[in-house]
């Protein structure tokens, strides 16, 4: 990678290249005051970003040696280190300038790998989806379609499924307006709870002709809000991988992205859906509200090296690049619009307690001041996703408050934390009962109440975790009903059908109304403080084996498309053959449990090499028709793939808070390296 002098940083010419080429012109924006700025950020916030990692680890540390004495790691001892900080005084938060779909409007999220183009369009256009080709060619009801063209027994189930739904949202709808093309109608109307439904009626259509009314179609407004993900379903390690993501970012806030592919045999190529026109003077939204994920604190990357050599914070790279990139959306520059507010949200996420979520707030301030833009117009979304943000959630809010724009509950990710966290306290239970666990019914409960109370309803986003088993719409339909009941008011799913198949349940639930339902009182701290240890019991020889084979087949089965083929989220197929949507936050629990039963001796560590041995072929088998793959099974000293699993587990226990980034990417970088030299 060849790097050119920018104001005294070192710029991968690719990155300068692109910077300067394609983001900066049309802002009229010259490179050296740009560039310039840009260094000033860093020259500003690299020490201090270097200062809050070293304070994590000092955390840390003092938690490992008190809970390896014996004594435990209780409210007062993590007030006396600064673990905990005292709660802030009641405050409502003042963020102003932001689209309906964050402040008012309740419905489904997609999170969407930015590297890949075709996925990020899939994703933006998934505003609208077909509730009829939802329910066809899903589990969502009994039985499947038969081969061979149409089954028109399914398309009666189908239809028969959407009759019952659309007779509970519709009455007392209002009709904005319809567009008639041909014989072709589409009837649009404001349906429940603030949401759109658009029956298209065609009488030679093959399904509108035995329709009493016509109806060919059920189009429900789906994905109110995507976000293009920089941070854990990508692999990017270097600037050729960032410039994939930002480029996509740029097309997507241009409204010029198209992506060419085939499919069965027919070349195609993808663009923006273009706004819905229903009626003379009324469009609605064509596509979701564009969100960017930014990396956390924890990273550097290659691509800038500060002053010093060293390589720059890729979390502040993050700041600068998307939020430029995003100043195309706010000047209207673009074939779209995005935020109608003209407001930039990026999602910040692995925060660690206030102090860091103050430093993201001054970063995110600074960055503006760079730009030219008011203050606030870049709006932050904390991802409640570690511990200590968890347990000072309030005083995290308070940080980001005339900024913040959502909040939101990662399961994974906040119990890879949970256990590194109480790594020395004892053996966890197994994984499969960790949702059951106090703490977690404590962390879902308190992040809602705590955001009411903090003044998100009317403003801001409360958010859930997602639907991993993108096969299995019916479960997904009777489980993820909760999460709009529980109050938040969107929650992440792995698909555009998916996304289609979850708007059904914010039609049918207020969220508002569960909001206001819900009891007052915040469950208490000593619930979310309380470790999920396993105690004295009594572990079985196939109780052991069955968790280390379901661990390590998960951990193989990511691992290997991320470090071989740069794979950062995809349908992984679990241990069972089930496929599931898989990014680092599963890798991050699924390492860490098995770091914490070897340090407790209840594996060995002969038990683990041959759970990853038997595993290695396992995943080779789930893996044998992709033509790019390469096998582990029996060169497991020369895969980089299995050797990064085994990095993950036999040094847990050292990686901090567990991430798996330092090891992942160390591992991915050596095996382009060997990719280049062939």
């Amino acid at each position: 990678m060849t790097h050119v002098d920018r104001a005294g940083l070192k710029v991968a010419t690719t990155l300068a290249r692109f910077v300067e080429e394609a983001v900066l012109p049309p802002l009229a924006m010259a490179p050296a005051p740009f560039w310039a700025g840009a260094a000033d950020v860093f020259a500003r916030f690299a020490p201090e970003n270097r200062t809050l990692l070293e304070k994590r680890d000092a955390l840390q540390a003092a938690i490992d040696t008190q809970l390896a004495s014996g004594a435990e790691a209780d409210e007062a001892f993590l007030r006396a280190i600064g673990y905990l900080v005292p709660e802030p005084a009641p405050f409502t938060i003042g963020t102003t300038g932001v689209d309906p779909e964050i402040s008012t409007l309740a419905g489904p999220q997609l999170v969407v790998p930015a590297l890949n183009a075709r996925f990020v369009l899939n994703a933006a256009n998934a505003r609208w989806g077909s509730l009829y080709d939802a329910l066809y060619g899903t589990d969502a009801i009994p039985g499947a379609p038969q081969p061979g063209g149409y089954d028109a027994a399914r398309g009666a189930q189908v239809i028969a499924w959407a009759r019952d739904f659309l007779a509970g949202v519709l009455p007392g709808a209002t009709l904005l307006g319809s567009v008639t093309q041909g014989a072709r109608q589409t009837d649009t109307y404001r349906a429940s709870n603030g949401l759109h439904v658009a029956l298209v009626r065609d009488p030679g259509h093959p399904i509108g002709q035995n329709d009493p009314e016509h109806v060919a179609d059920v189009l429900l407004e789906s994905a109110l809000t995507a976000i293009i993900d920089l941070e854990d379903s990508v692999a990017a390690v270097d600037a050729e991988d960032k410039l994939l993501g930002y480029a996509n970012w740029l097309g997507l806030m241009r409204g010029d992205l198209a992506e060419t592919f085939e499919k069965n045999g027919v070349s195609l190529t993808r663009t923006l859906s273009p706004d819905r026109v229903v009626a003379d003077g009324v469009t609605l939204p064509g596509r979701a509200l564009l969100l960017v994920r930014n990396v956390g604190h924890l990273m550097a990357t290659p691509a800038v090296l500060l002053p010093d050599g060293s390589e720059a914070p890729e979390g502040i790279l993050d700041a600068i690049v998307t939020a430029t990139i995003g100043l195309h959306d706010v000047r209207g520059l673009g074939r779209f619009r995005n935020s109608r507010a003209g407001a930039i949200y990026v999602v910040k996420p692995k925060m660690h307690g206030p102090e860091e979520c103050a430093f993201t707030d001054r970063l995110y301030g600074a960055v503006e001041a760079m730009l030219g833009l008011a203050p606030n117009t870049i709006k932050i979304g904390l991802m409640d996703e570690e511990r200590r943000t968890s347990a000072n959630l309030a005083a995290c809010i308070h940080a980001l408050k005339d900024r913040l724009f959502f909040i939101n509950t990662g399961f994974l990710d906040r119990t890879g934390d949970e256990i590194h966290t109480g790594m020395r306290a004892g053996a966890m239970v197994p994984k499969g009962e960790m949702k059951a666990a106090r703490w977690i019914t404590a962390y879902e409960a308190r992040n809602v109440r705590i955001g009411l109370d903090c003044g998100l309803a009317g403003r801001a986003q409360i958010g859930k975790g997602m639907w991993a088993a993108p096969d299995r719409m019916a479960d997904m339909l009777i489980q993820k009903i909760a999460h709009p009941k529980s109050g938040a008011t969107t929650a992440w799913v792995p698909s555009p059908t998916a996304a289609t198949l979850h708007a059904t349940h914010y039609h049918q639930v207020d969220v508002a109304a569960c909001q206001r339902a819900l009891p007052d009182g915040i469950p208490p701290l000593a619930d979310l403080l309380t470790l999920p240890l396993a105690g004295g019991r009594n572990w079985r020889a196939d109780e052991i084996e069955r968790e280390l084979d379901n661990n390590a087949q998960g951990i193989l089965g990511y691992v290997v498309r991320w470090v071989d083929q740069g794979v950062g989220c995809s349908k992984v197929p679990d241990i069972h053959d089930v496929g599931l949507m898989e990014d680092r936050a599963t890798l991050r629990i699924s390492s860490q449990h098995i770091a914490n039963w070897l340090l407790h001796g209840v594996a060995t560590p002969a038990q683990v090499e041959a759970a990853l041995r038997r595993m290695a072929a396992k995943v080779d088998a789930q893996n044998a028709d992709d033509p790019l793959y390469r096998p582990m099974a029996g060169r497991e000293q020369e895969s980089l793939a299995f050797q990064a699993a085994r990095a993950l587990i036999f040094d847990g226990v050292d990686q901090p808070n567990g991430y798996t980034e330092p090891l992942l990417h160390r591992y991915r970088t050596r095996a382009k390296a060997l990719v280049a030299c062939v």
